[in-house]
């Protein structure tokens, strides 16, 4: 770049994932098309305050500036276009000087008619889009959000647990199956509503009770879901017995999205494969008691029997028996997982798993007495 030339700066505003673009309203020839809002660096000025100027000139709102992209590109003899990233810090942004405003994922960027000068950063901006907003919840990492989109890691078991989700669409709460990426990984429907760490936080009694309801929801319309042969699934090849569903096997208050005490969404299907619905009852309560931390045996008790009542098939104490069951079997899965070299189960190592959950079976182990007596008492 020249040393006489002036510089432009633009925005590159991303929030979720996804980029604000700006719909020129002139000159004449360039009416109709889009750009990064922006616009010249003063005298004096560094790309970041020009950049925070322009955005509070342009949409009313202020922004944090970040880095450069470090490449330039001509807008005409003597002009040359800069692109800084920034993400809003208040405000929401309002098109004060151009004729729209449009937040934009990342596949469609190219559907837009932008100004000639932008193009060459459209490359660079795609993979930051796709660097997505990591998502909380979850245990074997790596979904991230991009606009009312997740994007999750994929593996073998990824075919039959599609074909799974196409099924419970609109018929239990599960995210839709939307495709994949550049990335390959796949992409689902965002499904909004908090998320719950159950080594930090607490579920109340009636979100106890949601989930409870909407598991059995999902247990009564997968019923009839009977893919036949062998399937592969995350823990190995296996066929649908007689006996059997397809679980969720993971459905811990930690893959829930919850409005309020309402339980919207269960997300992070990856780990689906046949079993019975008393392995999924069994997960739930583990986390949603919860039954590893603080073990107030009059407290569990009380949540055991509510868990109960809202799921409708099983008392509470064969509940607690098979959460202690079924947390000595996910120990196991996640163990061979690890052998196998499967890097979602190796992520868990990095929290101490499968050695924390035997731990905390041997915890909950020694409350079991107390804990039945108060069950007995209550009938």
């Amino acid at each position: 770049m020249e040393s006489t030339d002036r510089v432009v700066v633009g925005v590159a505003v991303v929030r979720d994932g996804l980029l604000l673009a700006a719909q020129r309203t002139s000159p004449p020839a360039a009416a109709g098309r889009w750009e990064l809002p922006g616009g010249k660096v003063e005298p004096g000025e560094s790309l970041a305050q020009a950049a925070v100027r322009e955005i509070q000139e342009e949409l009313g709102c202020t922004v944090v500036a970040g880095a450069d992209l470090g490449v330039s590109s001509p807008v005409r003899p003597g002009l040359t276009l800069r692109v800084v990233l920034a993400s809003l810090a208040s405000g929401e942004p309002t098109a004060l000087e151009h004729s729209a405003l449009r937040w934009v994922g990342p596949e469609r960027l190219d559907e837009l008619n932008w100004m000639d000068a932008d193009r060459p950063f459209l490359s660079l901006l795609r993979e930051r889009q796709l660097d997505g907003v990591p998502l909380e919840g979850g245990g074997t990492g790596g979904a991230v959000r991009i606009g009312e989109t997740v994007r999750r890691p994929t593996g073998p078991w990824t075919p039959a647990v599609h074909e799974l989700l196409r099924f419970l669409h609109g018929r239990a709460s599960v995210p839709e199956v939307l495709g994949f990426d550049a990335r390959g990984r796949e992409i689902l429907r965002y499904i909004p509503g908090t998320t719950i760490r159950p080594d930090d936080e607490m579920l109340t009694d009636a979100q106890v009770v949601a989930v409870a309801r909407r598991l059995r929801v999902f247990h009564d319309v997968v019923a009839s879901y009977r893919p036949t042969g062998v399937v592969t699934w995350r823990y190995g090849d296996r066929a649908l017995a007689d006996d059997e569903i397809i679980c969720h096997n993971d459905p811990g208050a930690y893959n829930w999205a919850f409005s309020g005490d309402d339980a919207v969404g269960l997300f992070d299907w990856d780990m689906a494969g046949p079993g019975v619905p008393l392995d999924d009852v069994g997960f739930a309560a583990w986390t949603c008691m919860p039954l590893y931390r603080d073990i107030v045996p009059p407290d569990i008790a009380r949540r055991l029997s509510l868990f109960a009542q809202a799921y409708g098939k099983y008392d509470a104490r064969e509940i607690f028996d098979a959460s202690l069951q079924r947390m000595r079997l996910a120990a196991g899965r996640i163990a061979e997982g690890q052998a196998r070299g499967d890097a979602g189960l190796l992520n868990l190592a990095k929290v101490g798993e499968p050695r924390r959950t035997r731990d905390r079976v041997a915890r909950a182990e020694s409350a079991r007495a107390a804990i039945e007596r108060l069950l007995d008492r209550d009938g």
